[in-house]
């Protein structure tokens, strides 16, 4: 007992490395990925086409609730996979959800290889800390996202670009298996700039010709692994290839206007990296003098290839340009641990001061939902969801408890080092997720979830009620109601010989006319009835 004392006492050791290192990353993965419902958007969407792979065993082709989904299909896979293997002990859209940490923690890794290549072992831990620490990036990492799955291929390539020469093999294996998963997990648009990277990081660093049979091993292991998902569906389903084929074709020749995309982007940068974007500034200029080196025009060459291939062919959206982190984490890593004792005072000061006020926050917060003190603001929680009841959830209280006590011994022991304002940075924003996924789970769950909707539908259908079609539901909802009720519902079709019928509007929901339908239920989502839901009869 005494010996842990003093070991607390001591607090952790800088640099991070070894099961601290690890430790920490896995909390930042963990965090807030189970125990609460799909959220509407991009989490419900993928987890029903996911869901759609077990319950009906079609593992070839991507669907959502019965309808072609034009996506390439490694993310549902690993989905569905980690579902079969986990639902036993977890519900399992929290299962389900489980790739989205694997293929995180596969990026985080990537990352520290290819900065421990470039930086050194005692350089290494900062940009997988860098990249956790990115403001943008910790809510879609703990969502079911499949351009997670793009974001682990990019850090894998940035790993094998710095190994071409010293450890081809490894390199090679690096490069083929990132660019097969990019494909296959993200598609054409995004693969394009890893192949380019290849080719680009050689000519970059003048490195020996063996370098380039490296690149070509890494092409052909690629085309290995990524060509038999399409020759069979080219057996089986050429159609189904057609069709996803003629969607990427379409993203990669169809761009949105060029100027208006960069500057989205880039606009969308300072916030969604921030801090390491201004640390990776501070690496250049440190560097301004060397900007030659491998260090330095690598991370910068597959960042400029990113950010041309998301202007040429992405709209400006904050999802796709989770791509850009990767290098930028990479680069600011130097500066990072290069920074002047006064400006990392700050940044560490800045990162306790900040997460210390928002744990209280949320805190607050809890007191609100769960207490109804203060008054004022427990008034204000209902008013964004009106019919919301807090309650006290035990295990998410101590657990809440637990991670503040970490905080403040963390502030409290962390040694002096360069490496404090990273392991406080990453770390705080990660228990402020943390609390917001424990404490505030009801009231989220209450206002982001479809399930009320769903299971209020399937109770108003008998045991055989045959086909739904429906009106106006986008793809959040008709997934949420294939996960909740197992009711796949149908475009609706004028004289259809489906007997029921769902239309999402306003208040002043009406069936199409010409056609005899009686209604039978109306509701809406808790703390959104502006959206509602009407249940028709033929």
């Amino acid at each position: 007992m005494t010996e842990l004392i003093a070991r607390l006492r001591r607090g952790m050791a800088l640099p991070p490395s070894g099961k601290a290192l690890a430790g920490m990353l896995a909390f930042y993965v963990i965090a807030g990925l189970v125990g609460r419902d799909p959220w509407k958007g991009e989490d419900a969407i993928h987890i029903g086409v996911a869901w759609n792979i077990l319950a009906h065993h079609d593992w070839l082709t991507p669907e959502l609730a019965g309808r072609i989904f034009n996506q390439p299909p490694l993310y549902y896979w690993s989905a569905a996979l980690t579902g079969k293997l986990f639902s036993w002990v977890l519900p399992l859209h929290d299962a389900m959800r489980l790739a989205s940490g694997l293929w995180v923690s596969l990026a985080l890794a990537a990352l520290y290889y290819g900065s421990r290549e470039l930086y050194g072992k005692e350089r290494a831990a900062a940009a997988p800390l860098l990249l956790a620490g990115c403001v943008g990036l910790i809510q879609h990492t703990h969502d079911a996202q499949p351009m997670l799955v793009a974001l682990a291929a990019y850090c894998g390539t940035l790993a094998a670009v710095t190994v071409f020469v010293r450890k081809p093999q490894l390199a090679a294996t690096f490069y083929g298996v990132s660019l097969a998963v990019c494909l296959l997990g993200a598609g054409i648009a995004p693969t394009v700039p890893l192949m380019a990277a290849g080719p680009l990081a050689i000519l970059l660093t003048r490195t020996e010709r063996s370098a380039w049979r490296t690149c070509l091993l890494g092409w052909l292991m690629f085309a290995l692994l990524a060509l038999p998902w399409p020759i069979a569906l080219a057996t089986l389903e050429p159609q189904r290839l057609h069709d996803w084929l003629q969607a990427e074709w379409a993203q990669l020749f169809a761009p949105p206007p060029m100027y208006r995309a960069l500057a989205s982007y880039l606009g969308r940068l300072p916030a969604l990296a921030f801090p390491a974007l201004f640390i990776a500034g501070w690496t250049l200029w440190l560097g301004r003098k060397r900007l030659d080196s491998p260090e330095i025009t690598l991370p910068l060459a597959v960042f400029a290839l990113t950010l041309a291939m998301l202007t040429l062919t992405y709209r400006p959206q904050e999802i796709p340009a989770l791509l850009l982190l990767p290098p930028i984490a990479l680069l600011a890593t130097p500066g990072a641990l290069g920074l002047r004792r006064g400006a990392t005072n700050a940044l560490n000061w800045f990162a306790m001061m900040t997460f210390s006020f928002f744990a209280v926050l949320a805190w607050i917060g809890w007191s609100a939902l769960a207490l109804g003190w203060p008054q004022k603001l427990a008034q204000r929680t209902v008013v964004l969801r009106p019919g919301f009841s807090g309650e006290i959830n035990i295990l998410a209280v101590a657990i809440g408890i637990a991670c503040t006590l970490w905080w403040i011994w963390m502030m409290r022991t962390t040694p002096r080092s360069p490496y404090r304002s990273l392991v406080h940075w990453a770390m705080g924003i990660t228990i402020f997720w943390v609390l917001l996924t424990l404490l505030w789970l009801p009231w989220f769950d209450y206002g982001r979830s479809y399930r009320p909707v769903a299971e209020a539908i399937a109770r108003q259908l008998p045991p055989r009620h045959g086909c739904v079609s429906e009106i106006g539901l986008g793809d959040t909802q008709r997934a949420s109601l294939a996960y909740f009720s197992g009711v796949e519902a149908k475009a609706y079709r004028p004289q259809g010989k489906c007997d029921w019928l769902i239309v999402r509007s306003g208040p002043q929901a009406k069936p199409p006319r010409g056609e005899d339908w009686k209604q039978v239920w109306q509701g809406y989502r808790p703390g959104e009835r502006r959206e509602r839901f009407t249940l028709y009869r033929r």
